[in-house]
C-alpha cells in the first residue's frame, strides 16, 4: 500500500492468531485436499514414525463335531510398515494482494460475510496448494533426506513397488515380491497389449489374471494413466458400438468383472509407470494431525512478507502385497 513501510504488528497477530485458532483444521486441509486419492484409500491418522501393518493367515474351519478335536491352524502374520516422515514447509506470501484477491472473490459472489477478517481464507488457501505435491508424491515420491520437495519426503507407490522387485529392497532385505513367484504378484504387458485398439481385451486379461480372491472382492481398483483409460473407451465404442447395453461413452468399469473393477486414471501416471489392482482398505496413507507434534506458524522475515511455516508427518503403505489383495500391471515394453 502507498506509504506502508512494513505490515502492521496488528495484521501480523491478526494472522498469527487464525493460525492458532485454527491450527488441528489448517493441519488437515492438505490431507482433506486429496480429492483425487482418498477415496480410493485408506486414511491412517494419528501416526508419527513407523507401524506395523499386516494380514493375518490360518487354516480354522468348522467340521463335525468330535470331542477331543483339534488342530494346529498354523496362524501366520506378513507384516509390513506404514512409515510417516516429518516435513515442513516454509511459504511466503504478500498478505494484502492475497487478502484483496480473496475478498473481491467474495464480493463477486455476493458473500454477505465479504467484510469479515480474511486472515484464516489465505492461511486455509495456502493450505489447500499443500495437496497438489502430496498427491504426485503418493504415487512417485522417493525418500531423499537431502532433498527439497514433497517428492522427496516419502516414497511413493510405484517406489515401493520398484523396492519390492529388486532383489534387496531399502532395509536390507530381499524385496517380497522378489522373494516370491513374482509371476503371481504381477502381470506383464506386451507391446501388442497397448495398443490402443487392444484396450478392452488388455483389461478383461488383467481381470483374468486376478486372483479369485481379488476378484471377488466388491469393488477392485485399476488405477492407470489416463491414456490408457481414454484407450480403453476407443476401443470399447468401436466393439460395443451397436450393444443395445451401450448407452453411454465413458466407461468407469472393466466388463467382465460383474462391475467390481473400477478403472480409476490417475494424472500423474504415464502409461509406462504400470498399473496397480487393489481395494480401498489395502491402500493406506499415514498422517497425525491428532498430537501436538505438528505445528503452524506465521513469522515476518521481510517487511512486506509474511512466512507460512507448517510441519507435518506424512507416508503410504500397501497392507499387503499378497496375490489376494494386490496386482502390479507391469507396462514397461519394448
Amino acid at each position: 500500500m502507498p506509504g506502508q513501510l512494513s505490515i502492521p504488528a496488528e495484521q501480523i497477530q491478526e494472522f498469527k492468531d487464525a493460525a492458532t485458532t485454527y491450527r488441528r483444521e489448517l493441519l488437515t486441509i492438505p490431507i482433506l485436499g486429496l480429492e483425487e486419492d482418498l477415496p480410493y484409500m485408506t486414511l491412517r491418522l494419528g501416526i508419527q514414525g513407523k507401524e506395523k501393518v499386516g494380514t493375518m493367515t490360518g487354516d480354522a474351519q468348522f467340521a463335525p463335531y468330535k470331542a477331543r478335536r483339534k488342530k494346529d491352524i498354523d496362524l501366520k502374520v506378513r507384516y509390513r510398515t506404514l512409515e510417516t516422515f516429518f516435513g515442513s514447509v516454509v511459504a511466503e506470501f504478500e498478505p494484502n494482494s492475497a487478502a484483496s484477491t480473496i475478498l473481491g472473490s467474495k464480493i463477486t459472489k455476493g458473500d454477505s460475510q465479504a467484510s469479515t477478517p480474511v486472515a484464516k481464507d489465505v492461511l486455509t488457501l495456502i493450505a489447500k496448494s499443500l495437496s497438489k505435491n502430496l498427491h504426485q508424491a503418493i504415487w512417485k515420491g522417493v525418500r531423499n533426506e537431502e532433498g527439497d520437495t514433497t517428492l522427496d519426503l516419502f516414497d511413493g507407490l510405484l517406489t515401493i513397488i520398484r523396492n519390492e522387485k529388486s532383489n534387496v529392497a531399502p532395509d536390507g532385505n530381499v524385496g517380497a515380491i522378489a522373494a516370491r513367484d513374482a509371476v503371481k504378484n504381477e502381470y506383464l504387458a506386451t507391446q501388442d497389449d497397448l495398443k490402443p485398439e487392444n484396450a478392452v481385451d488388455f483389461a478383461k486379461n488383467i481381470l483374468r489374471a486376478m486372483s479369485p480372491q481379488l476378484r471377488r472382492e466388491k469393488e477392485i481398483f485399476l488405477f492407470c494413466s489416463q491414456e490408457f483409460a481414454d484407450n480403453y473407451n476407443e476401443a470399447y465404442l468401436l466393439s460395443h458400438g451397436a450393444a443395445p447395453y451401450n448407452d453411454k461413452y465413458e466407461q468407469t468399469v472393466v466388463e467382465g468383472s460383474n462391475g467390481r473393477l473400477r478403472i480409476i486414471p490417475v494424472d500423474c501416471l504415464d502409461i509406462n509407470d504400470g498399473m496397480i489392482v487393489t481395494t480401498k482398505d489395502n491402500l493406506l496413507i499415514g498422517a497425525d494431525t491428532l498430537s501436538d507434534v505438528e505445528s503452524i506458524d506465521i513469522e515476518r522475515f521481510e517487511a512486506f512478507v509474511l512466512s507460512y511455516i507448517a510441519t507435518i508427518f506424512f507416508g503410504v503403505q500397501f497392507e499387503s502385497i499378497d496375490r489376494e489383495r494386490f496386482m502390479f500391471v507391469n507396462t514397461t515394453v519394448g
